[in-house]
């Protein structure tokens, strides 16, 4: 059984409008976890936004084990994950979403750390 089986509507909500905000630049943020659902995105200092890549300084993250895995957008119309996208995952956490344009409710996947679809409920 997976580690997380959901997301809060509320925070994914969060996710797609700052994705969509940071348009034609990249989003990147942590994502923190209660009881098997997504309840915040962390904002991790030095984080580096550009046009094509989302560049994370894991070195300032927080010890903290609430933090399961990672956000980020694509300024594309593809929630695939690229190379470096994977060498995240298999990297840092168990859970990762990318969101895509036009960053809506169908413009999003859940990853897990081998860069596999996992589906996330999105509950209230």
């Amino acid at each position: 059984m997976r580690k997380v089986f959901g997301i809060r509507k509320k925070t994914l909500d969060l996710i797609l409008e700052v994705s969509k905000e940071s348009h034609p630049k990249e989003f990147a943020g942590l994502l923190r976890a209660e009881k098997g659902v997504i309840t915040e995105i962390m904002l991790l200092p030095g984080t580096l936004s550009g046009d094509s890549s989302a560049i994370f300084q894991l070195h300032m993250r927080p010890i903290d084990f609430s933090i399961i895995g990672s956000v980020h957008s694509h300024p594309s119309n593809s929630f695939s994950p690229s190379g470096p996208d994977l060498h995240l995952f298999e990297k840092f956490g168990h859970t990762h979403i990318i969101t895509c344009m036009p960053y809506d409710y169908d413009s999003w996947c859940a990853y897990d750390f081998y860069g596999s679809k996992i589906e996330l409920e999105v509950v209230d």
